[in-house]
C-alpha cells in the first residue's frame, strides 16, 4: 500500500519547507501531493484520501479554515494539522473547531512536525 500525503499552502516555499520536513519524518517512499489554496486541498483530499493534511490557514480562493470545515465534512476522522504563522488563540480555536487535530506554527521544523506525529500516534 502506498502512502499518501498533502500539503496545502499558497506560497511555493512554504510548500517547499513542509514536504522536505515530511520526507525527513516519515521516510521518501510516499507521496506527498501539493495544493496551492483550499479549493485545490479539498478536491485533493477527496480523490486521493490522504493519511495526513498540512494545511496553511491563509490563502486564496478558499482559506484554510473552510478547506478543514470541508475536509472534516467529507472524512470525520480526516487527520489536518495546520501550520500557519497565524497563532491567535481564536485562529487556533477555530481550526480546531473545524476539525484540525493539531497546530504548528511556522516556520516548521522537522523535530516540531515529528514531534505532534508522534503525539498524534502517526508514525
Amino acid at each position: 500500500m502506498h502512502i499518501l500525503y498533502l500539503v496545502a499552502d499558497d506560497s511555493k516555499m512554504a510548500r517547499k519547507m513542509a514536504v522536505k520536513n515530511l520526507t525527513l519524518v516519515v521516510g521518501e517512499d510516499v507521496t506527498i501531493l501539493e495544493a496551492q489554496n483550499g479549493l485545490e486541498a479539498v478536491e485533493l483530499y477527496k480523490k486521493h484520501n490522504p493519511v495526513l493534511c498540512l494545511m496553511d490557514l491563509t490563502m486564496p480562493v478558499m482559506d484554510g479554515f473552510e478547506a478543514i470545515h470541508e475536509i472534516c465534512d467529507f472524512h470525520k476522522d480526516a487527520k489536518i494539522i495546520v501550520i500557519s504563522a497565524d497563532i491567535q488563540e481564536l485562529s487556533m480555536k477555530k481550526a480546531q473547531e473545524n476539525g484540525a487535530i493539531g497546530f504548528i506554527k511556522k516556520p516548521i521544523s522537522e523535530s516540531t512536525l515529528k514531534d505532534m506525529i508522534i503525539k498524534l500516534g502517526l508514525l
